[in-house]
């Protein structure tokens, strides 16, 4: 019986995309263009599918595969990226003079706006490709909006400063 178990052997196969280097594996660029094609090509003339029977046959005809519930449903954007998303602009819009929802104080701080902003510019640059095209739209709508505003009120303050300090000429 001990020597059963020594015979045993395991094999591990590495299924992980990358290597160690971070560049994508040769087998994983094979099993993508297999499923691109795979996908691509479906069959269109199956008699069962459309519910057609051949003549004489008393089987029932073969369920047509599940199609992909995201064709027949609108496209979401993923809930934990959105919360992530909604919580780093919310701070950042804080800091830009909106009132506190919690508070109802309004403060400036351009520089934590700057790296919220930050923050979710290097968030959009690490995920180019890898989010699905809802996701995608929402983040470049969100930074956006957020660099619109934030330049807008550096601006402000740059020409109060400059107001203040008696060059009242732009």
């Amino acid at each position: 019986m001990s020597q059963n178990k020594n015979d045993e052997t395991f094999r591990v196969i590495d299924r992980r995309l990358f290597t160690s280097e971070g560049e994508l594996r040769p087998e994983a660029i094979d099993q993508e263009k297999a499923e691109k094609t795979s996908s691509a090509v479906k069959p269109s003339g199956n008699p069962a599918a459309a519910g057609a029977r051949p003549a004489g046959s008393s089987t029932v005809a073969a369920p047509v595969p599940d199609t992909p519930a995201v064709a027949s449903e609108p496209a979401r954007v993923s809930p934990s990226f959105q919360k992530l998303i909604d919580f780093l602009a919310q701070n950042a819009v804080v800091c830009l003079g909106v009132p506190d929802p919690r508070t109802g104080q309004a403060f400036l701080d351009l520089e934590t706006a700057r790296e919220l902003i930050d923050m979710l510019e290097a968030l959009r640059e690490k995920t180019t490709g890898n989010l699905a095209p809802e996701d995608d739209r929402l983040l470049a709508e969100v930074l956006g909006q957020l660099q619109l505003t934030f330049l807008d009120r550096s601006q402000a303050v740059a020409k109060a400063q400059r107001e203040k300090a008696g060059l009242g000429k732009p």
